[in-house]
């Protein structure tokens, strides 16, 4: 058994970090095909305003290369290719990446790269991309630490890293409701929905686990990003976070 320093979360457990990474590749592998049927669900259609946003602050340039990383049903991505950039799509589940590009092929979207990559160790090489996103997936990486500092790695100098992910809500009274809806409804949902309750029950799980906005924010710092900004969606229950490679 892994002393209690080398275990990592996986929802409301403890384990070794290569059982995340097992289990979490399965979760996904088994959601796939339903995934953004149930983030329509989960969220009442809001992640897609989310998304609008996210890309928006992002600014993405016609001559600009960019990697969205936990990119595989291709949300993001395709908003960031509307702006012309061109966009490498990299997750680690082959499913997903499946889904994104048959995605793709139906808009037409044959110029998007899809590579099959662990954020922690990516295959590309140093200072090759002017932004990295990443959209509700950082909480799934078994050591983030270690995936931000491979980000700014893949960042040219002046490159910006977004991210976007659940967090805690600071609105007392809306941070209740958001936990019984989250740890109680999104798991009956997934049951009826993707025929996947313990599957939903982790990703509701996995966002209470997740770090508040604060903390995640000094993770960024601490993996060498500058100007690190955290922008709240719904008193933080959603959150755009941005930092700088200089």
């Amino acid at each position: 058994m892994a002393d209690s320093e080398q275990l990592v979360s996986l929802g409301f457990r403890d384990v070794a970090p290569e059982e995340k990474t097992r289990a979490v590749g399965d979760i996904f592998h088994r959601v796939a095909s339903r995934y953004d049927i149930m983030n329509d669900l989960m969220s009442g259609g809001l992640h897609r305003l989310w998304k609008d946003e996210f890309v928006r602050l992002l600014k993405p340039q016609p001559h600009e290369n960019i990697l969205d990383l936990a990119g595989g049903t291709g949300d993001i991505a395709f908003r960031i290719a509307a702006r012309g950039a061109h966009v490498t799509v990299a997750d680690i589940n082959p499913g997903m990446l499946g889904v994104g590009r048959e995605r793709a092929e139906k808009r037409g979207l044959g110029h998007l790269d899809f590579v099959e990559a662990n954020a922690e160790e990516m295959p590309f090489a140093d200072r090759s991309f002017d932004a990295v996103t990443i959209a509700f997936g950082i909480r799934n990486v078994t050591d983030i630490p270690k995936a931000l500092r491979d980000i700014r790695r893949t960042l040219k100098w002046g490159g910006r890293f977004y991210c976007l992910e659940f967090s805690a809500s600071e609105w007392p009274g809306f941070a209740k409701l958001y936990d019984l809806y989250t740890l109680n409804l999104v798991p009956k949902v997934g049951a009826v929905v993707a025929d996947d309750e313990e599957a939903y029950r982790y990703l509701a799980e996995s966002i209470k686990r997740f770090p508040d906005m604060g903390n995640f924010a000094r993770m960024i710092e601490e993996a060498g990003f500058r100007q690190v900004k955290a922008r709240p969606i719904l008193g933080g229950a959603v959150a755009i976070h941005s930092g700088w490679k200089y």
